[in-house]
């Protein structure tokens, strides 16, 4: 009959429906996986590229040290800076006196030092010129505040290769992987070396003059001593700096025989040889600016100790440490990571390491201080007073 016929293609149309729907919303469901599998694919390719690109950066690293060096070494910063104006490629390839067919090399060489942010490009008429950065005024050779020492000391061989023997290092026995690389620690190989020891003595005195920037703002510091003795204070350039500020404190350097042999002694300056791990001079204040870093927790507190017997227990006697103090929490990223990699450096080249408060703290309980003050001042470093 009619009536059932239709109801039969009713039915059918229905079920035909259903499963039309069913097999279009599984083709969804399929599409729909296979777009987001796609999109899950594709966010892991690029994570995983981004992760390439994050070891490569790192491994070249050395490339930004080395072709600052190398910028240094050519005059680069100096040539610029008595140009006074922008200079263009053409004219610091003249100025390098380099022939024409340098000048790509030197366009290259450029780039790199300008995405890095030690010079920056400026319009001169038509052209583009280089121009310094507060990076490359640090690198003057003829200004008061020129850490070009300090860059060429860092990466000659003599320091770069201890790097190389790291992994041994930790494998092997020797204290330092300094020594794993040259079979003797680093100050005594200065006393081998005497160019080396020149080069290292130039680049810490380089580091010492960026006192300059600010010591006269700590009159609270040194203002009220009436003597102080710096500690490995080498051939006097941080006490120098600080009596030009303070120039009725008495200043007393006290490094090594050999360090202190035959230096001129001025008003208000004299040099004292001997061994800080057996007894300081006594003063209102002791110094040590960049020393304890150097040394393990166990000879800090031995020459805090002797400090301990050398400044008075009471009437302001002190003492204080340039030095750096790690707080990721509160310090840039760019500043902890250099506070960081400094931390590294004096576990290859020497015993010691960077602290935080905490550690620093714990070694002037245990010498038998009472209670310090940290004052961040210097840049990376910190002015730390500490008190009996």
């Amino acid at each position: 009959p009619s009536s059932l016929c239709h109801q039969t293609i009713s039915t059918f149309t229905c079920v035909y429906k259903v499963k039309a729907e069913g097999v279009i919303c599984e083709d969804l469901r399929k599409g729909s996986a296979e777009f987001m599998d796609h999109n899950d694919g594709q966010e892991e390719s690029s994570e995983l590229f981004q992760a390439q690109s994050h070891i490569y950066k790192h491994v070249f690293n050395f490339a930004h040290s080395m072709c600052l060096k190398c910028a240094v070494q050519l005059g680069i910063p100096d040539i610029i800076h008595n140009h006074k104006q922008p200079v263009t490629l053409p004219e610091l390839v003249s100025g390098l006196q380099f022939p024409s067919t340098k000048t790509t090399f030197v366009h290259r060489l450029m780039r790199l030092l300008v995405h890095s942010g030690f010079f920056a490009n400026s319009n001169q008429g038509e052209e583009e010129g280089y121009v310094l950065t507060p990076s490359s005024r640090l690198l003057i050779k003829d200004e008061l505040t020129n850490l070009s020492p300090f860059v060429q000391a860092m990466v000659q061989p003599a320091l770069v290769t201890p790097w190389q023997f790291l992994g041994d290092w930790f494998r092997g026995n020797e204290l330092t992987a300094f020594e794993t690389a040259h079979g003797v620690g680093i100050w005594d190989y200065g006393d081998q070396n005497p160019e080396f020891n020149n080069l290292f003595n130039e680049a810490m005195a380089s580091d010492s003059r960026m006192l300059n920037l600010v010591v006269k703002d700590c009159k609270e510091i040194f203002g009220a001593l009436g003597s102080l003795v710096d500690v490995g204070g080498g051939t006097g350039i941080t006490a120098r700096i600080i009596l030009e500020a303070f120039p009725h404190i008495k200043c007393t350097v006290f490094d090594l025989p050999q360090v202190v042999a035959n230096l001129p002694e001025i008003e208000n300056l004299n040099y004292v040889a001997g061994d800080m791990f057996l007894s300081i001079p006594s003063a209102d204040a002791i110094l040590f600016k960049c020393v304890l870093h150097d040394w393990s927790d166990e000879d800090c507190v031995k020459i805090l100790k002797r400090c301990r017997e050398a400044i008075p227990s009471k009437d302001g006697g002190k003492v204080i440490i340039i030095d750096m103090v790690i707080n990721d929490e509160k310090d840039e990223h760019d500043i902890t990571e250099t506070k960081l990699v400094f931390d590294i450096m004096m576990m290859v080249f020497v015993t010691g390491r960077e602290r935080n408060e905490k550690e620093w703290e714990k070694l002037f309980l245990e010498a038998g201080f009472s209670h310090y003050k940290i004052t961040p001042i210097f840049g990376l470093r910190s002015i730390i007073e500490v008190y009996p």
